[in-house]
Order: C-alpha cells, then sequence, then structure tokens
C-alpha cells in the first residue's frame, strides 16, 4: 500500500505532521522532491524539530527513510538533521539515499544568492537555498548525480568542463570570485565520504517493498501552488510538488499509489511572494500570524514571517484536485478558537467576473476575494478527541469548508502534538 502525503496550499500545511503521525503504520517514508529549502515541524515524544531533508516518519525504530531520486540533496544538510535528531536521542534511523539523487553543490547556493541580489527588488523570494540553479543545472544535464562519486576520473574531466561554463557567468555577470576545480573536487570527495554508507538503488528496493506489500509513505514539500506547472508562475519552487511527481521522485509505477491525502489548513499562509488573494495585512495579520502554528506562523528554515489569510476556498479546491486528493486532513483549527466571526474566500472577482475557478496568474493577480463570514467558537478545541466533542460552530466551518473544497475531509489537527487528531467518517 502506498500513501502519498502532499500539500493543497502553499506549503506550511502541517504535513509533516501527518507524517509523524501517519508513520506509526508505515514501514518505509520517502522524500520525494524539494530540498532543504523548506522545512517540516514535527511535535513529538521527543520534543519539537524542525526538518528539512530527512521524512518526517523517521523518529519510529521501525520505518526506513528514503531520500529519493528527486529530491535536491545537499549533503552536509543531511548529515548535520541526522546528527542533531540523535543528540536529542531519538535512535539513528535508517537511512538510504538514491544513488539517482543530485547533489546540491556550494556553488549552486552561490547562484542563488547572486541571482536574487541581481534581481533586487523582482527578486523570487528564494530561500537562497540553491534550489532553482540546482534544477536548472539538472535539466540542463550538468548536475551531479550521486552515483557520479564514484568514478574519480569521469568526476574530474566533468568538473573541469562545468567550471569552465560557470566562470563565465561568474565573471560578466554576476563580477563574483571563480570557481576553483580542484577545490570543487575537494567538495565531491568530502561529499562521497560522508554518503557512501547510505547509497543504494532505492527503485529496487521500493520495488522489492511494493511485492512484499509493504506500507510506504510518499512525503511532498511545499503544496500545489507552489508546483512549476500547476502552481502561481513563476513565483514557484523548481520541482513538483504535485502526488502523481511521487512516482518519478521515488521510482515506482504511478497505479501503486493507492491514497492521496491532501493536507489543507484552516486559513492560509505564504512564505514567499506571488499572488495571495485573500491575503490580510496589519493587526487582523499580525494577530493570527502570533496565535498560528506552534510558536507563531514564521518559516521553518529562513524564519521569515508568513504571509497570512483567511480560508480560500479557490485556491484549495484547486490544490486538492489537481493533486488528486482521495481525503483531506484539516490542520490548526485550533488556532481560529479566538474569532468571533471567520471570513472564509469563496470566489474571485477577476474585473468584475465572479468565478469559483482558480486562474493561470495573469488573471490570478487581477482576482480580489470575495469573502463570506462564518460564526465562531470562542473557545479552545484543544483535547476534544472526537468529532461530536467539537463546539458547533466548529463543526459548521469544517463541513462548509467541506462542502465548498468538494473533497472529504477526514482528519482534523486540533494541535501541535502528535495526538492532537480527530478522525471523521468512520476512518
Amino acid at each position: 500500500m502506498v500513501n502519498a502525503i502532499v500539500g493543497a496550499n502553499w506549503g506550511d500545511e502541517g504535513k509533516g505532521k501527518i507524517t509523524d503521525m501517519m508513520a506509526k503504520e508505515a514501514d518505509i517514508i520517502v522524500r520525494f522532491q524539494g530540498g532543504a529549502n523548506a522545512g517540516h515541524t514535527i511535535v513529538n515524544d521527543y520534543g519539537k524539530f524542525a526538518l528539512h531533508t530527512l521524512p518526517s516518519g523517521v523518529f519510529y525504530g521501525h520505518t526506513a527513510s528514503i531520500i529519493g531520486n528527486g529530491v535536491a540533496l545537499n549533503i552536509p544538510v543531511l548529515m548535520e538533521e541526522i546528527q542533531s535528531i540523535v543528540d536529542r536521542g531519538v535512535p539513528k534511523p535508517k537511512v538510504l539515499v538514491s544513488d539517482r539523487a543530485q547533489m546540491v553543490m556550494s556553488y549552486h547556493i552561490l547562484f542563488d544568492q547572486y541571482e536574487e541580489e541581481r534581481l533586487g527588488g523582482k527578486s523570487f523570494g528564494s530561500t537562497k537555498s540553491g534550489i532553482a540553479p540546482f534544477y536548472s543545472d539538472k535539466y540542463a544535464k550538468i548536475g551531479f548525480q550521486v552515483s557520479e562519486l564514484f568514478d574519480e576520473a569521469a568526476l574530474k574531466e566533468k568538473v573541469a568542463r562545468i567550471c569552465e561554463t560557470k566562470n563565465v557567468l561568474l565573471e560578466h555577470l554576476y563580477h563574483k570570485p571563480l570557481l576553483n576545480p580542484e577545490a570543487l573536487m575537494e567538495e565531491l570527495r568530502g561529499y562521497k565520504e560522508k554518503v557512501e554508507p547510505y547509497v543504494c538503488d532505492t527503485s529496487a528496493y521500493l520495488w522489492e517493498a511494493v511485492k512484499a506489500g509493504k506500507n510506504i509513505l510518499l512525503e511532498g514539500q511545499l503544496g500545489s501552488l507552489k508546483d512549476p506547472d500547476h502552481g502561481i508562475y513563476p513565483m514557484v519552487t523548481s520541482s513538483s510538488t504535485l502526488a502523481a511527481y511521487g512516482a518519478i521522485g521515488a521510482g515506482i509505477a504511478p497505479y501503486e499509489i493507492q491514497n492521496i491525502i491532501t493536507v489543507c489548513k484552516a486559513y492560509s499562509s505564504s512564505v514567499g511572494a506571488g499572488a495571495f488573494v485573500s491575503e490580510i495585512f496589519g493587526e487582523e495579520a499580525d494577530e493570527l500570524r502570533r496565535r498560528g502554528g506552534d510558536g507563531g506562523e514564521f518559516g521553518v528554515t529562513t524564519g521569515r514571517p508568513r504571509r497570512m489569510g483567511w480560508f480560500d476556498v479557490v485556491a484549495s479546491k484547486y490544490g486538492c484536485r489537481i493533486q488528486g486528493a482521495t481525503e483531506v486532513a484539516f490542520t490548526v483549527l485550533d488556532v481560529l478558537g479566538y474569532l468571533d466571526e471567520i471570513p472564509v474566500c469563496v470566489a474571485y472577482d477577476i474585473d468584475g467576473e465572479v468565478t469559483t475557478e482558480f486562474p493561470a496568474t495573469v488573471k490570478l493577480e487581477k482576482a480580489k476575494p470575495v469573502f463570506e463570514k462564518l460564526p465562531g467558537w470562542k473557545c479552545d478545541i484543544r483535547g476534544i478527541k472526537s468529532y461530536e466533542g467539537l463546539p458547533e460552530n466548529c463543526r459548521k466551518y469544517i463541513e462548509f469548508v467541506e462542502e465548498k473544497i468538494g473533497f472529504p475531509i477526514t482528519m482534523v489537527s486540533n494541535g501541535p502534538g502528535r495526538d492532537d487528531i480527530i478522525y471523521r467518517n468512520g476512518k
């Protein structure tokens, strides 16, 4: 059985918690795309953690954690992350790294910084983790695959070639120090030494696991609206954030993905630039940001304050559809308990025409939110274990959202902890 856990929105939906929770019943958890540019916050018996590359199910001793071929692998970050959780009492996890994964190089991070600097006010709001230059190189076929670390002669020839190309840009476009081939070879030798114990053919490993009937979780990074094809292009990430890509990024057959749990926030938040129709500002946004998440709505990787907004039916319905959601996990509902009434963006007004369909960016930039207000429940819902135990207005909010997005909400998260979850619809 293969389940995918993915985001319906701009990222930061609480996927880490849902993965950590579902990993209890899993054998293998796979990160299938993205890099260390975003983080998943986990609160469990060991404490509170911010993971960037490791799958969120890494805290269970019975699981294997796979870094799939679709991941932008920053080897020093992965090694530091493994050590950081072990230092806090977590048993050393079983981690497998795909021999087909490609590596984020130190120069990718520099190029990311240089390009944002060059663009100035027209920058993409990058986390400057090297992700866009990494994926650019991957698809330009000048990236470094993990498997290449094990052929020194071929590696040396490739390093010389890549330095020539990169140094033209460094000298004439960015006016920055040039790359040194020998320093780059030393970097790659260091990566080989660090990653060698973890490397294997993870696709073959997963093939055997699927045949053996193992329970596999695919964990995505960010959400539908940051997908380069289906998101708010160009203010998107550089790898596909969709469950469909899980098959490619993990190296399994697409028909093996049987359930797609799409995580959706009870309000909206986003890190980075781009269209955000239901966005709110000023004191209203500050209040929601302060109360949001576990300790406030700030980027796990960057610490940047997240942009805040009310729940967006149009974006979330689209986000669930494009993921192929079989069920929805509805998170951070407890945060809204302070409100007398809760605005919900139910439609967009684009040049006087009202629509409930999520448009491409050119039209999205012109969209204005159409809000409907629902009564709040004015109390703390943390600790409630049954759906029937929730206040009536809280249940009405969930049911309103469910009807509007058109996908079944089977899980409601009412706190940051692993056990702060309410199951619905017979789950």
